[in-house]
């Protein structure tokens, strides 16, 4: 993948800050070429597997998302931290980092309730809530992998 050299390279992030904040973010914008040749960008929770360099995201079955990755593969994904403040000074310091590659909807029913666990044990506060949404929705659920080709992070300072 051909891509641009970031032009404020002394705010780049490293991957592993990069990575930290895909751990540890809980929401991103997942970006598609939607209908008509518009942009379709969509806030969804994802969870990130470091070690297979993939962002999964649970989504319905149909929809204007899945249409619009059928028809082309590519997209972005961007996030960004929580950000912190120096002092007495009111801006703030945000991370945010962009991924481009390409998305797949996964098919294999174990690899779905295998992810979709993953990414719920984020966001639930126990295991037995998680168990019991997956038991009773997991058939309704469907699941996007992407791809990272990509991943380029940047610290701006809001001032």
């Amino acid at each position: 993948m051909m891509s641009r050299t970031m032009r404020r390279f002394k705010q780049a992030l490293s991957k592993p800050e990069c990575q930290e904040i895909l751990r540890t973010e809980p929401r991103g914008v997942l970006s598609v070429m939607g209908d008509n040749g518009y942009p379709y960008g969509i806030p969804m929770n994802f969870y990130y597997d470091k070690a297979e360099n993939r962002i999964y995201f649970h989504c319905a079955r149909t929809g204007h998302k899945l249409d619009a990755i059928k028809n082309c593969s590519k997209v972005c994904f961007t996030t960004w931290d929580k950000g912190f403040k120096e002092g007495d000074d009111w801006a703030w310091h945000i991370g945010s980092v962009i991924v481009m590659g390409q998305a797949t909807l996964v098919d294999d029913p174990a690899v779905i309730e295998e992810k979709v666990r993953q990414l719920a044990l984020k966001y639930y506060p126990t295991t037995e809530e998680v168990e019991m949404e997956i038991a009773r929705d997991i058939h309704r659920v469907g699941l996007i992998a992407l791809e990272i080709e990509q991943m380029t992070g940047k610290r701006v300072k809001e001032k």
